[in-house]
Formats: C-alpha cells, sequence, structure tokens
C-alpha cells in the first residue's frame, strides 16, 4: 500500500496540461524534460509516484516527489534541469550581460589592436578594463555568446544565428530563419 503524499500535486491549469502532453510526445525535447513531463501527467491522471517512476522506468518514487514540490513552487519551470554539481557559476548575469556589452562594443584599433572581436581580444578587453572581469575565460565568453545566439565563423567573424545577410536587388538585407530558435535550443 502506497504512503499518503506528504504534498501532492496542485491542480494543473488547462495550458500547463497541454504544454505537458506536448512535451511528453516531443521527440526533439531533451530526455529529462520528456521524462519529467510524463511523471506529472502520471501523477496528474491519479498515479501514485512509485508507480509514476515505474512508468517512465525510473525506480523509487522519492525524486516523482522532489519534481511535484519543485513543480507546485515553479511550474513548468520544473522541467528543465538545474546545476548538476560541479563547481557553481562564477559568473552570474549581471557578468553575462557585461560580456554581451563588451562584445557588441565595436573594438578600436589602437585600444583593443583589433577590428573584429576574437575570443582572445574580448578576453583581453574584459579583463583590462576598469568594471571588467580579471578573471573570465574565453571558454566562459563563447558559452555566453553561444546562449545569446552567436557563433564564430569559418571566415573569423561573429554570426548571429539564425540570420544572415544577403545581397537584394543591389542592396544588403538581413535575412531571418523563421526556424532559427528551434534551433538554438
Amino acid at each position: 500500500m502506497a504512503r499518503q503524499q506528504k504534498e501532492p500535486l496542485r491542480r494543473l491549469r488547462e495550458e500547463e496540461k497541454v504544454h505537458l502532453k506536448q512535451i511528453s510526445r516531443a521527440n526533439s525535447a531533451p530526455a529529462e524534460a520528456v521524462i519529467r513531463a510524463k511523471m506529472l501527467l502520471g501523477v496528474a491522471a491519479g498515479q501514485p509516484y512509485a508507480e509514476a517512476a515505474r512508468s517512465v522506468g525510473r525506480r523509487d518514487g522519492d525524486a516523482v516527489s522532489r519534481l511535484v514540490r519543485r513543480f507546485n513552487e515553479e511550474g513548468i519551470a520544473a522541467l528543465s534541469p538545474r546545476q548538476g554539481g560541479g563547481p557553481e557559476a562564477t559568473y552570474g548575469e549581471a557578468e553575462r550581460q557585461r560580456i554581451m556589452a563588451e562584445f557588441e562594443r565595436v573594438p578600436d584599433r589602437e585600444q583593443d589592436g583589433t577590428a573584429t572581436w576574437s575570443l582572445s581580444s574580448l578576453q583581453r578587453a574584459l579583463r583590462q578594463a576598469p568594471d571588467g572581469l580579471p578573471g573570465v575565460s574565453t571558454y566562459t565568453i563563447w558559452g555566453v555568446l553561444r546562449e545569446m545566439g552567436w557563433s564564430w565563423q569559418k571566415d573569423r567573424s561573429w554570426c548571429k544565428t539564425g540570420t544572415v545577410l544577403r545581397k537584394r536587388k543591389g542592396k544588403v538585407v538581413e535575412v531571418t530563419d523563421p526556424d532559427g530558435e528551434a534551433k538554438k535550443t
């Protein structure tokens, strides 16, 4: 006989149900998000925690209990993973914004020694700035730029993922891929 659930799943709103069903059937969604969505839908359908865990190949209902508690507090955001071990992230949102602000600034040839940003020149500028980040690594900079949708191209330039400059009737226009956001995630 199953134990009584200390913190039962709150009543799902209609848009949450629809979103959970979409994720549980998605082939392109991360596997962990699909599993979490299926567990939550099982609990919402009345399954005990242990049975909901076994239905997705897990052994223990305690993980479902923690997921339900997190879902009750955060909503759909509970489907995405959090920090999974290792050292805590050193740079928060303010530092990420600082990296992006420096990246979006056009480099000065005399001051920065470059006409276009590379990871090492951007690192040097961030480390030398009075309000900069003295210990930032190129890997951290690369990760922030990737999160924001930028990628390094073979022609030694940065390109916003999903956008490209094309010549149209003698003018240069920026063309945006309508599926660009889906490709980033």
